[in-house]
């Protein structure tokens, strides 16, 4: 067992799906997979291994933020032998034509955490995704017909930010698609460890158009990013 995961080694899956909120974990394991074992509930973030298409995943709760994500995505990958995790959540828009309900395929992910600063000093690393998942989630995407842009998003530590409408404007400026808080701690642990990472965002609010998905329509459109994440993983 690792210090957050209460799993012996082998429970875990190498392919992993990693929601923020651990009830759509559960959703997402009993809805989709078969022969579904739950094999964590410290601190209420779950953990599901199942079988989809006949080949294990695991589906792990992972929490908002990047230090939250980074202790489960951590252990995922130097406990539990993690090859492949695809990051599955939210993003506000801030491009006129990344609409609601839209998928986007994260490349990189500039961030103003303070994590890879203490990391690397004065040099500025870029996270960036996986080119053999990113390749295999845009075919994916083509073929379920889901509505999605390949690009960068920004990773913020703050979810409220005094000075979001000033970074909003600037990152926007340089081709900027969405605004998350997870993706760059991801992309940064999968390059220190050896492993593939990808980010799939479904927008769930237009911070420049002040509109926000409805509670049926933002599981609609999570089901599709879902099903784009397992197909990249299995399909």
């Amino acid at each position: 067992m690792s210090t957050h995961i209460g799993a012996e080694k082998g429970v875990v899956a190498s392919k992993v799906l990693l929601p923020g909120d651990p009830l759509r974990a559960e959703y997402i394991a009993k809805t989709y997979l078969t022969e579904v074992v739950c094999y964590n509930k410290v601190r209420g973030m779950y953990g599901f291994t199942g079988l989809y298409k006949g080949e294990r995943v695991s589906i792990q709760g992972s929490g908002m933020g990047m230090p939250s994500f980074s202790i489960y995505a951590t252990e995922l990958i130097t406990f539990y032998g993690a090859k492949q995790l695809i990051r599955i959540g939210s993003c506000g828009s801030i491009n006129h034509e990344v609409k609601l309900k839209d998928l986007i395929l994260t490349t990189s992910a500039h961030t103003d955490s303070g994590m890879n600063r203490e990391r690397f000093c004065t040099i500025s690393f870029a996270p960036t995704a996986s080119f053999s998942l990113l390749k295999k989630a845009d075919e994916k995407a083509q073929e379920l017909k889901v509505p999605y842009h390949v690009g960068s998003v920004f990773t913020s530590d703050q979810f409220y930010d005094d000075r979001a409408e000033e970074k909003n404007t600037l990152l926007q400026r340089f081709g900027t698609l969405a605004v998350e808080m997870e993706s760059a701690e991801l992309y940064t642990l999968c390059s220190r460890y050896g492993v593939e990472g990808l980010s799939l965002l479904t927008v769930s609010d237009h911070i420049l158009e002040e509109t926000a998905l409805s509670s049926e329509e933002r599981q609609i459109g999570f089901n599709q990013m879902i099903m784009v994440a397992l197909e990249t993983l299995v399909g």
